[in-house]
């Protein structure tokens, strides 16, 4: 019987849509939006009826039987703080995603367009693991300040799939096995994943954590004190600079890890420092995660869009493979990850949880 998904992948730019029969992906396209149109809605829901338009055109040239269509999955966003797992989509989460309640970030669409066509085919809608996923212990929420608690922000839909396919691959269940598992594409996220959960991790867009192609990273408090109070930045405008211009864009003025490696490879002596830099606070970080799983792990799993860089998993395996198994799953399993947690839901392998909000 066939399983057809769905899954809609909201970006910045872009919407990546998909059309999945159970884990076999049938087409898949990168619609692409003009960055001046979206630049004209203040709040990202307001621009539901313009990708809209694109994807239902897509959807006709595809000339598939919708009636065959079994689940719409989106891509889920920023909510408040939850437990892993899949999500129906209800009308509490579909209202804080439209009042941008929680982040004004693309991925607001990923439910609201799910929702949309879900209504339309007459099928269910859910979302599965967005970065708001929360299961910290509560000793990882403390920071050594009373007013500052740790958050869990992370890549949780591409670490538990790779965390869940490694399993697999030892004929176990995600939740029978622990990982390190470290998601390194624009932001880097280090986890720790004890059981299927992730129970500490660093937070990849402020604060905590390795350095990456754009972000700073952990930073000395007494510099970063300074700065604050420095009169060179607005509010708004350090923390622009702290999550989208520091990194390798602020060392050697790209974010951009192929040139930065052919400007290694030209003798850049200046781009080679600050490279291994970022694979060096990366490896302390994966150190970090070990021992919160006091050291009981499967593998220490290197995944997202920068694992592809031979020369970047190199340097960072001289520092860690004295800890255990490392394992290379390379890219971004965002679409694929969606379309397995639909298959569990349509299989009765996985209940939907209910959004309630806070």
């Amino acid at each position: 019987m066939p399983n057809l998904m769905l899954i809609i992948n909201p970006g910045s730019t872009s919407t990546k849509v998909a059309l999945f029969d159970g884990t076999n992906k049938q087409s898949e396209k990168t619609i692409r939006h003009d960055a001046s149109e979206l630049a004209e809605f203040d709040n990202v829901s307001e621009q539901q009826k313009l990708r809209l338009v694109a994807i239902e055109t897509w959807i006709d040239s595809l000339q598939i039987d919708t009636n065959t269509l079994s689940a719409v999955i989106g891509r889920g966003a920023p909510l408040c703080p939850l437990e892993g797992g899949a999500y129906a989509i209800n009308e509490k989460m579909l209202d804080d995603l439209k009042s941008a309640r929680f982040s004004n970030h693309a991925s607001n669409l990923g439910a609201v367009i799910a929702d949309h066509f879900a209504k339309k085919y007459k099928v269910p809608s859910l979302i599965s693991d967005p970065i708001t996923v929360d299961n910290f212990t509560e000793i990882a929420r403390v920071s050594g300040v009373p007013e500052i608690v740790r958050k869990c922000r992370v890549h949780a839909l591409n670490i538990k799939e790779v965390c869940r396919r490694e399993a697999a691959k030892q004929s176990k269940q995600l939740e029978d096995m622990n990982f390190v598992a470290v998601h390194m594409g624009g932001g880097i996220s280090v986890a720790s994943v004890r059981q299927g959960k992730i129970v500490d991790v660093n937070d990849a867009l402020l604060g905590m954590g390795p350095f990456s192609p754009d972000r700073a990273g952990a930073m000395p408090i007494g510099g970063l004190v300074e700065l604050c109070y420095s009169g060179k930045f607005s509010k708004e405008e350090l923390i622009a600079k702290l999550s989208k211009k520091s990194g390798l864009q602020a060392y050697i003025g790209t974010a951009d890890l192929i040139t930065a490696e052919e400007m290694i490879d030209d003798g850049d002596e200046k781009a080679e420092l600050y490279f291994n830099a970022m694979a060096y606070q990366i490896a302390k970080e994966i150190g970090v995660a070990t021992t919160v799983l006091c050291g009981k792990f499967e593998s220490i799993i290197l995944t997202g869009g920068m694992a592809n860089s031979k020369r970047l998993v190199d340097e960072i395996q001289k520092y860690i493979s004295f800890l255990g198994k490392v394992v290379v799953i390379a890219g971004e399993l965002e679409m694929e990850a969606l379309a397995s947690a639909g298959m569990r839901f349509l299989q009765g392998e996985e209940k939907l949880k209910e959004y309630k909000s806070i």
